[in-house]
């Protein structure tokens, strides 16, 4: 069972109230729902697998994913759902489906995008180009905590160049306006 996004959003903001994780659920959301539509899969699906994936980081930051299961179940969510979102674990053992390897792949990425735009001096997305994103990813001393090699591997497994990719996100934040600045919620401020 899914819910509507708006119930889904109002599920999030029972376990997640720090504004910088809600931005990057939405981010995340954006980026699995523009994902969805390029394979022809559920969109609604995606985008709440993405929305909710980090549900239970802000209560418990030491043992995320540990406790998603106990937070999504009562909502009625399927067991498939539960671990396409569990699956973004890195210790991962099982062989991903592809809504697993796009959410691990969009997730570390989309907010290390989101910090691109934000460093420009009229930050907006609207001109960002990807030669800008991969010359702040080179530069280790731009967003320190976004571990490179982590996106690289999660690219690498979606099976998609690093530089078409981040274009495919970029586009994604682009087309998606209405969604970036929802519930009074800006990406980009």
């Amino acid at each position: 069972m899914l819910l509507t996004r708006e119930q889904a959003f109002k599920l999030l903001n029972q376990y997640v109230t720090a504004e910088h994780l809600l931005k990057h659920s939405i981010a995340v959301e954006i980026a699995m729902r523009a994902y969805a539509q390029h394979f022809q899969r559920d969109v609604e699906y995606w985008g709440q697998v993405g929305l909710l994936h980090d549900i239970d980081y802000q209560l418990y930051p030491s043992e995320h994913l540990r406790h998603t299961q106990a937070l999504l179940e009562p909502a009625g969510f399927s067991r498939q759902f539960i671990t396409d979102i569990v699956s973004h674990n890195r210790n991962w053992l099982e062989p991903r489906s592809l809504i697993q390897k796009v959410l691990l792949s969009v997730d570390e990425i989309t907010g290390f995008i989101i910090a691109c735009v934000l460093v420009r001096p009229d930050k907006s997305i609207a001109n960002l180009e990807v030669k800008s994103v991969l010359k702040k990813f080179k530069d280790k001393a731009f967003a320190k905590a976004v571990n490179r090699e982590n996106i690289k591997q999660s690219v690498d497994e979606l099976g998609i160049p690093l530089e078409e990719h981040i274009q495919f996100i970029i586009e994604a934040f682009r087309e998606n306006s209405a969604v970036t600045n929802y519930k009074n919620i800006n990406l980009f401020i």
